[in-house]
């Protein structure tokens, strides 16, 4: 067995930063969606910038980490129930800034109709920044492809 050379150390230890820093992007973009559907609002605002940008479907831009989370506590304050479903399809590191590319299907049922379930496929893309050994999310872009209400009773009877 032969000793690694300094070349091959460098190399070892750039692969593994990398592979870290897409750890760490992931773990930002499925905390945000976890801290949403448990309505986790402290949790929602440490994986956001100060300044981030949101622009969701033809909503008016949000601006700032405060007005984002509070437009997404109105948004899903009747929500009884949420599940969102991610695949992070791409992400790509350049510096102390990422991108990224989710697919989305959320699962949402509202406190005033537990028997009607709102399933929307989207989009995300996605701008994050390094902060120290994480990375936080500066603009969130989403595009939903499809939204729909299905009904179906969820209520049981027992014998």
């Amino acid at each position: 067995m032969t000793a690694q050379t300094t070349t091959e150390i460098d190399a070892d230890r750039s692969a593994f930063r990398e592979l870290l820093d897409h750890k760490r992007v992931c773990d930002a973009l499925y905390r945000y969606a976890e801290t949403i559907d448990v309505k986790d609002f402290e949790g929602l605002r440490s994986v956001l910038t100060d300044d981030v940008v949101g622009l969701y479907n033809d909503y008016p831009r949000i601006d700032g980490a405060e007005a984002l989370v509070e437009w997404i506590r109105a948004a899903t304050d009747d929500r009884a129930w949420q599940h969102h479903k991610l695949t992070v399809y791409r992400v790509e590191v350049d510096g102390d800034t990422a991108s990224a590319v989710t697919y989305h299907t959320s699962h949402q049922t509202r406190a005033s109709d537990p028997d009607t379930v709102i399933v929307m496929v989207a989009r995300y893309y996605d701008t994050l920044r390094r902060d120290g050994d994480r990375w936080l999310i500066s603009q969130k872009i989403m595009q939903t492809g499809w939204r729909e209400e299905r009904h179906a009773p969820q209520t049981r009877t027992t014998s």
